[in-house]
C-alpha cells in the first residue's frame, strides 16, 4: 500500500518501508479469510462485472446507484478489509472496526469513484480530466489507464512529491496550478475547452464518484455483520474533504443501518464542513483563497454542493481535531496496529478518541471508523514517526 513511497531512500526509514511491506503482505494474507469476508448481499453484488461505458450516469446518489458502482467496479477494485485492535479498543470504550482503504488500489478509496466515473464516460471520450490535491488525480489517473485513455491530472504545486510522481508514474499529464481553489478549476476547465468531448471528473461532486465511494459502505456493513454475528453498527467515523467520502458512505450505510449515527471528521485548520453544519449554510472559500495549511492534505478541498445536502441532513455531528492530534494517532496506528495511514486518515481515529466522541452514549458500541488511505510521504512519514504520544513508554 506504500506503492506509491518509492524512490532511493537509505538507512532507517528504508528498512522500516522495507520490514512494514513484508509484515503487512503477511497479516494481510493471515486474516482474509476472517476479514475480507462479506455477506450474501454484498458477496451477490460482486458476483459479476459489468464495465459497460455507454456514458450512463446516475442522475443522483442513491443505494440503487451504488449497488450498480459495486457490480461495475468489482473486477477492478479490492475488498479492502476491515481490522480490529483490542487496544484501540480499550482506549476508547468501544468496539471498533476499521475499514483499511489503505489496501486499496492507488492507496486509498479514491480508487472506488474514479473508477466508477471513468467506466461510464461515453466510448468516444478522448480524455478524463480532474483537478486534485493527490489521491484523485492517482485514482483517476490509474482507471484511465485500466479504460486504456489519456488522463490530464491538474494539481496543486503545494502537494507532496511523491503524489505527483505516483501519477505521472501511472502515465497521466500533470499539470502544476497555484494553490487555490480557483486556479485548479480554471486551469482543468482550460484544458477541457483545448480536448472537445473529454470528460472533467470531479473528486468528489460528481454523482459517479460518490456511488462509487459509497460501495465502502456496503462492504461495511456486511463485513461488521459477519463478524459480530448479525449485528449493526451503531456509528461510523467519516472524514470529510470534498465531501466524496462522507455522501457516499452515509448514504449506503444509513440506508442498510437507519438508526447508525454518522459522525464527519475535519481538522481544525480545514473546518469549512463543520462550520456550514453549525450555520445551515454551504460555506465557500473567497475567490483565490489558498486551500488551508493542514497536515491533512487530502481534506483540503472544500465541501462539494452535491455532497452538501447530505451533510446537512444525514450526517448527525461532525467533530474537528488539533494537527497535533492527526501526528499522535497516526503514530499510534503504526505502533499498535502496524498500519501506516496517511494524516487524512489519522483524522478519523483522532476524531474517535476526541472528548466530543468520548462523550457520546456507551449505548453506541459498535463503530466502524473509515481509514481512507496510506499515501504518506516518507520523509513526512519519518518526521511523524518522532512525535510522542499516550502509547509512548
Amino acid at each position: 500500500m506504500l506503492a506509491a513511497v518509492r524512490g532511493r531512500t537509505r538507512g532507517p526509514i528504508a528498512s522500516f518501508k522495507r520490514a512494514y511491506q513484508q509484515g503487512l503482505a503477511r497479516e494481510v494474507q493471515r486474516r482474509s479469510r476472517r476479514c475480507l469476508s462479506v455477506g450474501p448481499e454484498a458477496r451477490d453484488l460482486r458476483a459479476m462485472s459489468n464495465d459497460a461505458s455507454d456514458g450512463s450516469s446516475p442522475a443522483v446518489l442513491s443505494l440503487a446507484g451504488i449497488r450498480e458502482a459495486a457490480d461495475r467496479i468489482s473486477a477492478h477494485t479490492q475488498v479492502t478489509p476491515v481490522m480490529t485492535c483490542g487496544a484501540l479498543n480499550e482506549m476508547s470504550g468501544r468496539e471498533v472496526f476499521f475499514k483499511c482503504e489503505l489496501f486499496q488500489k492507488t492507496g486509498s478509496f479514491k480508487a472506488r469513484g474514479a473508477c466508477n466515473a471513468v467506466l461510464l464516460t461515453p466510448p468516444e471520450c478522448p480524455c478524463v480530466v480532474t483537478h486534485s490535491s493527490g489521491n484523485h488525480a492517482q485514482a483517476l489517473a490509474w482507471a484511465a489507464s485500466v479504460r486504456g485513455i489519456p488522463a490530464q491530472i491538474v494539481m496543486p504545486r503545494s502537494c507532496m512529491a511523491v503524489k505527483v510522481d505516483a501519477v505521472r508514474g501511472y502515465g497521466a499529464s500533470v499539470t502544476l496550478c497555484e494553490n487555490s481553489k480557483s486556479s485548479r478549476e480554471s486551469t482543468a476547465a482550460d484544458i477541457v475547452s483545448k480536448l472537445p468531448g473529454s470528460s472533467l471528473i470531479h473528486s468528489s461532486n460528481d454523482a459517479r464518484v460518490q456511488c462509487g465511494i459509497g460501495t465502502i459502505g456496503l462492504e461495511l456493513v456486511s463485513q461488521v455483520k459477519d463478524l459480530t454475528g448479525g449485528a449493526d453498527l451503531d456509528a461510523v467515523i467519516v472524514t470529510i474533504g470534498g465531501g466524496g467520502l462522507i455522501s457516499g458512505v452515509t448514504t449506503a450505510v444509513k440506508a442498510l443501518c437507519p438508526n447508525a449515527r454518522i459522525i464527519g471528521a475535519q481538522p481544525e485548520k480545514a473546518a469549512d464542513a463543520f462550520k456550514s453544519k453549525q450555520s445551515g449554510t454551504l460555506c465557500s472559500p473567497a475567490e483565490g483563497e489558498a486551500l488551508p495549511d493542514t497536515i491533512a492534505d487530502g481534506l483540503r478541498t472544500s465541501l462539494g454542493t452535491k455532497a452538501w445536502p447530505v451533510v446537512r441532513d444525514s450526517v448527525d455531528e461532525i467533530v474537528t481535531v488539533s494537527e497535533d492530534d492527526i501526528r499522535v494517532w497516526m503514530r499510534i496506528m503504526y505502533e499498535r496496529m502496524k498500519l501506516v495511514i496517511e494524516p487524512s486518515a489519522a483524522v478519523g481515529v483522532a476524531a474517535l478518541m476526541s472528548p466530543q466522541v468520548q462523550a457520546m452514549p456507551s449505548e453506541m458500541r459498535k463503530v466502524g471508523v473509515v481509514l481512507c488511505g496510506g499515501n504518506v510521504d516518507v520523509t513526512l512519514l519519518q518526521d511523524l514517526l518522532s512525535v510522542a504520544g499516550p502509547s509512548s513508554g
